[in-house]
């Protein structure tokens, strides 16, 4: 099957991969794709389907697959994440995408949205084979989730283009938070580009959010990746 779910282990647990995989040429470019907060629901499995469709291997993780059914009372499931876990979860999705030989995949980039930006941010510092990085509204970025220094902190160690989008109406990240990433990634000479939409704020790619999709922003941040990745990923 074309688009499927698979399993791989990650020291020693079991997590599942939604991913879509083109036929009809022996080598695809791969894009691996950071869950939002709700998991890997219908949003995100339609987000591996449209990339799919454009002819990429997108894979998208179950970051999720550590916690327990009932999560503690008082906590969250994002509250109990933690980078380092995150790191090998997506390192093991991308062995997985390279383990395939019909088709093989070719050069590697990642795109995530809400948490998943923040993911797709952080791993852009921690994988070298990631050649582009794609960020909607990434919040959380000063945090620490565990031990880790933060995805902001390791601004420095970006090495590929990176391109983000963002609501002037969020809160997490705000504006102003933006404006603290714009300038770091300049001031380190990362090569990016921002976009920013009023009149949204934030997960206005959501279409299952009918009080936060805007479909205005939604189309046209989504054609800007689309014509990112392939400046970026394909020959």
């Amino acid at each position: 099957m074309p688009v499927r779910w698979d399993t791989v282990q990650v020291n020693g647990q079991p997590m599942r991969i939604y991913m879509g995989v083109p036929e009809g040429e022996p080598r695809r470019v791969g894009l691996l794709i950071a869950q939002h907060g709700p998991g890997v629901d219908a949003f995100i499995q339609d987000v591996v389907h449209r990339l799919f469709r454009e002819g990429y291997i997108a894979a998208a993780p179950e970051l999720y697959h550590r916690q327990p059914a009932q999560v503690p009372e008082g906590t969250t499931r994002v509250g109990l994440l933690k980078d380092d876990e995150i790191i090998a979860d997506m390192n093991a999705t991308l062995a997985h995408m390279k383990a395939l030989k019909d088709p093989a995949v070719g050069p590697v980039g990642i795109t995530g949205f809400c948490m998943g930006g923040r993911v797709s941010y952080l791993m852009a510092a921690a994988n070298s084979e990631i050649k582009a990085c794609s960020v909607f509204y990434g919040g959380n970025m000063f945090k620490q989730w565990g031990s880790l220094p933060s995805p902001f902190q390791r601004t420095q160690d970006i090495h590929c283009p990176v391109i983000g989008f963002y609501g002037n109406e969020d809160t997490n990240p705000s504006p102003d938070d933006v404006n603290k990433i714009d300038a770091e990634l300049t001031r380190l000479g990362k090569p990016h580009e921002f976009h920013r939409y009023n009149g949204a704020a934030h997960a206005f790619q959501n279409f299952l959010d009918g009080s936060r999709y805007r479909e205005r922003p939604a189309r046209g941040s989504w054609s800007e990746m689309l014509a990112f990745f392939a400046q970026h990923l394909k020959p």
